[in-house]
């Protein structure tokens, strides 16, 4: 049996027997021996999801990193060697949720801010009037009048939120029902957008539709003429961030009665969605797809076109803008995912920071800017990330990890399992009942409202008064620690530099 990552301390002298860690934990780690009248551990199936550890009323129990390490070294490390275990025990392909953890550079954290001085004064946000309001689509930009000389416009269907975050396309499956429930909730409060992910979309939820978006995925689960109609804007996922260049695979464990009916695919079978859509293989073919979206809603909803962060993202995106797209969704190599291989996670895409800058300029100098918004997403931790975001060339940004987290996930990346101890990642129905949709949205909504008021404060720190002013402002942006070619693609100044 190979050495376990985590080691459970169980404190025989606080404990009281009450047996919470036995009833909380979904991977048998825990159980009572009824001879010798205590608690048996066995941490081989532990992932550290804390679950235990917060329901232990006498705080009998921690659970921290095994230091019983193998023969590790600078080039083989523990994980390396674990993994290499894994799979000459099993022979299967590594899978893992969640997004990239490796320590490559987190150019968020290398980015300052600029602040008002005395020429251009700072702006009060609790006496002055902020705009973080944002509108997604295409811009008016041809004026005309009829004979009577009022103004003719030929407005575009927008997405209209206020405040420049979304919630990121996370399937029913992937994540269990009350979390679907909880980001609908959260987004209809915060005037924002729900995205239900490739899984489909509840019928339940079809009165809310304005202040929801659908995905048309390369499975096509869920699609019918109701699904595309009951939105507020569709949207074509051709990629994410977390698996670039790769398909979608919920388990069959994952898939009960309710994900069965909404998905249209047979209860308990694999629900796997190809690498490719089959009918897009050029720019040409995706602007038909593009179209025929815009036929089914009377051209009257926006159609997002959705990839990861790769190499050529610049060229990728420039096409996208002249498909007929409204709003490009780009989404960086720090994306979450309920299940991809490992080695795909963590070695394949580039960060959002770099890929948002790349395409703003891109698009900026062939003049196309403005026929499209970007929504970015991929690794948004938390405000500061939201304003560099902006900053960098971005119209809004979509969360999904940061949304699981302020709904109870413990980032134990093991949602494949489908035990998830917070109901999150789950669709047993006992454990789902763990997460109370009303508690969460109302969480979700905390979370969002926090952010929006430290985005304004923010934006008065720099004397800016409205997100638009905010937007591909990279002036507003220096770096620090960072080579030339980086602060080149980025199209930042270095700390210091005039």
């Amino acid at each position: 049996m190979r050495t376990s990552r985590y080691e459970i301390l169980h404190d025989n002298t606080r404990c009281d027997l009450c047996k919470s860690c036995v009833y909380q934990c979904t991977r048998n780690v825990f159980s009572y021996d009824i001879d010798q009248q205590r608690i048996a551990v066995d941490p081989k199936n532990c992932v550290n999801c804390q679950r235990c550890v917060e329901f232990c009323h006498h705080q009998a129990l921690k659970v921290q990193i095994n230091r019983n390490h193998y023969h590790e070294n600078a080039y083989w490390t523990m994980q390396d060697i674990s993994q290499l275990f894994q799979q000459a025990d099993t022979g299967g392909i590594l899978l893992s949720s969640m997004g990239n953890p490796k320590p490559y550079p987190i150019y968020f954290d290398h980015l300052l801010l600029n602040a008002a001085q005395v020429t251009n004064p700072s702006i009060d946000p609790l006496r002055e009037p902020m705009e973080t309001k944002v509108c997604l689509g295409k811009r008016t930009n041809d004026f005309k009048r009829d004979d009577d000389g009022l103004l003719k416009l030929d407005v575009k269907p927008h997405l209209h939120l206020d405040t420049p975050i979304l919630f990121a396309g996370m399937s029913l499956g992937a994540i269990s029902y009350p979390a679907h429930e909880a980001l609908l909730a959260a987004a209809k409060e915060l005037n924002t957008f729900y995205n239900c992910g490739e899984g489909g979309l509840p019928q339940k939820f079809y009165p809310d539709e304005n202040h929801i978006i659908v995905q048309v995925a390369s499975g096509r689960f869920g699609i019918n003429k109701d699904y595309l109609k009951h939105c507020a804007a569709l949207e074509i996922k051709v990629g994410q961030g977390a698996k670039p260049g790769i398909g979608g695979h919920l388990p069959s464990r994952k898939n009960n009665e309710l994900i069965a009916k909404t998905r249209m695919i047979e209860e308990n079978s694999e629900a796997i969605s190809p690498a490719p859509h089959h009918d897009i293989y050029s720019i040409e073919d995706l602007r038909q797809l593009v179209y025929a979206l815009k036929e089914v809603s009377g051209y009257q909803k926006p159609i997002i076109v959705k990839v990861a962060a790769v190499h050529n993202i610049a060229a990728i995106c420039s096409g996208i803008a002249r498909s007929g797209a409204d709003i490009i969704y780009i989404d960086g190599f720090r994306g979450g995912s309920g299940a991809t291989p490992m080695r795909i996670r963590d070695n394949v895409g580039i960060p959002i920071e770099l890929a948002l800058a790349s395409v703003d300029e891109t698009l900026r100098k062939e003049g196309i800017r403005e026929e499209v918004s970007v929504i970015a997403a991929g690794g948004i931790r938390n405000s500061s990330d939201v304003v560099k975001a902006i900053a960098l060339g971005a119209d809004a940004v979509a969360i999904g990890t940061a949304a699981l987290l302020a709904l109870g996930c413990h980032l134990c990346q093991d949602c494949t399992s489908g035990v998830c101890s917070w109901g999150i990642a789950t669709q047993q129905k006992d454990l789902t009942k763990r997460l109370n949709p009303i508690q969460g949205a109302r969480q979700l909504v905390h979370l969002v409202t926090a952010w929006t008021n430290e985005i304004k404060e923010m934006m008065g720190g720099m004397g800016i008064s409205s997100i638009e002013s905010l937007k591909g402002n990279r002036l507003m942006l220096r770096g620090l620690h960072l080579h030339e070619e980086e602060l080149r693609i980025l199209g930042v100044k270095h700390a210091g530099s005039r």
